[in-house]
């Protein structure tokens, strides 16, 4: 079962933390990162969107790796998370850690994929059909307890220097 929040990707990024982390993500985001659309810090991850708007999060609080279906999204990434309260928190960069939404899960190492799609709709919005949900970046996120390895990018896609031409 998905939890769907809506969240505002501040400097076009959401957060996913342990709910005890202090995490500091002001020196995450080189060139790569940003191509990488992942910030790993000590104790959060940040997630990059291609849009500083509002995204569609599916949360999926899983027991084991979910199959790789890579191909219905536009890019793909997966981090490890020490998360040793149980307690995982994903809310947007410039949220409220006190109120943002949480969820139980085994303590320990878990492994996230975020997974983003419509980001070319994103992107470059209709101007007629602003705020349309098809304008809108969704993200899934799906957790699940897993040994720590490194950081990995499934899929990559790279926003255009201009929007497309129809």
């Amino acid at each position: 079962m998905a939890i769907n929040l809506e969240l505002f990707a501040d400097y076009f990024q959401i957060h996913i933390l342990d709910e005890d982390s202090d995490a500091d993500f002001s020196d995450v985001w080189t060139q790569q990162t940003v191509e990488d659309g992942l910030g790993v810090a000590d104790g959060g991850l940040a997630i990059g969107t291609d849009v500083n708007f509002t995204v569609a999060v599916a949360v999926h609080l899983l027991a084991d790796r979910p199959d790789d279906d890579s191909d219905d999204f536009d890019h793909v990434v997966e981090a490890s998370l020490s998360l040793p309260s149980g307690r995982l928190v994903v809310l947007g960069c410039t949220d409220d850690v006190d109120t943002a939404a949480r969820f139980d899960m085994p303590s320990g190492w878990i492994r996230i994929r975020a997974s983003r799609r419509g980001l070319a709709a994103a992107a470059f919005p209709d101007p007629d059909c602003e705020d349309e949900p098809e304008d809108t970046e969704e993200i899934r996120l799906q957790a699940w307890p897993a040994p720590h390895s490194e950081p990995h990018i499934t899929k990559r896609w790279a926003r255009p220097d201009a929007e497309p031409l129809t």
